[in-house]
């Protein structure tokens, strides 16, 4: 389906050799082929180019040795790099060079929510972004404990970078699912919907109304509650964004603010 790469993958990184591995629009169950991390093709994720910008300010000669992740002067200390990147879509180098960010912007081995409230608000500096970050950073934190381990981090971007369309929707139905009870209600719908106008939609061209978000999540719940109480679960919110071309295209403002 065309709007799965237009809007799931938020623009699929090249491959091996530069190419785009999905001209033609890849569908589940097609070859893909692992693509090398781009920064041309990363720097629209936002928490890549945080990762990125630290990396360069050590300079691109400074490696990583797979001893790195045994440093005991990090509070936590990562898994190692063949059992990550037997677990990710990321290459061995690729996972060094998000290492080596990662740990000269978090030395204790660990992110918090106020790090990520940070990172966005950089990028987001004509709107506010605290209540987004808040929810993206609670969909990274699986252990739900307050931080973000570097195996966390990069579980969640190799899922939103290089995931397949169910993968990726079943990452987008957590990050909905506020209180992780396994159902989105139409009130989770419209506070992430809101948090995302919140730091970006009042300052797209053309204006956004105030009441959009409401307007976007009414038409979202009308499609997606198929049996009408009042909440919708995963099933129905992978069947229905990968059936409805409207919503997938919906979907890519979620894409962009990753």
């Amino acid at each position: 389906m065309q709007a799965e790469k237009k809007a799931v993958d938020g623009e699929l990184l090249p491959d091996a050799n530069g190419k785009d591995p999905n001209p033609g629009g890849q569908t589940e169950g097609s070859k893909w082929q692992r693509p090398r991390l781009s920064r041309k093709s990363l720097m629209r994720c936002c928490l890549v180019k945080w990762i990125i910008a630290s990396t360069t300010q050590q300079g691109p000669d400074d490696e990583i040795s797979g001893s790195d992740f045994e440093l005991s002067t990090v509070r936590h200390q990562p898994e190692g790099l063949d059992q990550l990147q037997a677990q990710t879509q990321f290459t061995r180098k690729e996972l060094q060079s998000l290492y080596r960010g990662f740990k000269n912007e978090c030395p204790s081995g660990l992110v918090d929510e106020e790090t990520f409230k940070t990172i966005y608000s950089q990028f987001f500096p004509q709107g506010d972004a605290t209540t987004y970050a808040h929810f993206l950073f609670n969909a990274f934190d699986i252990d739900r404990n307050g931080s973000i381990r570097f195996e966390d981090f990069v579980l969640g971007l190799s899922v939103l970078l290089r995931g397949s369309v169910t993968e990726k929707l079943r990452w987008a139905f957590n990050l909905y699912d506020i209180n992780k009870d396994g159902y989105i209600t139409k009130e989770e719908m419209l506070a992430i919907m809101t948090s995302i106008y919140d730091m970006m939609g009042r300052y797209t061209s053309p204006s956004i109304r105030d009441d959009s978000p409401f307007d976007h999540v009414e038409k979202f719940f009308q499609k997606m509650d198929r049996n009408r109480d009042g909440v919708v679960t995963i099933d129905e919110f992978i069947e229905t964004c990968q059936k409805d071309e409207n919503i997938m295209a919906s979907m890519q403002l979620f894409e962009n603010v990753i």
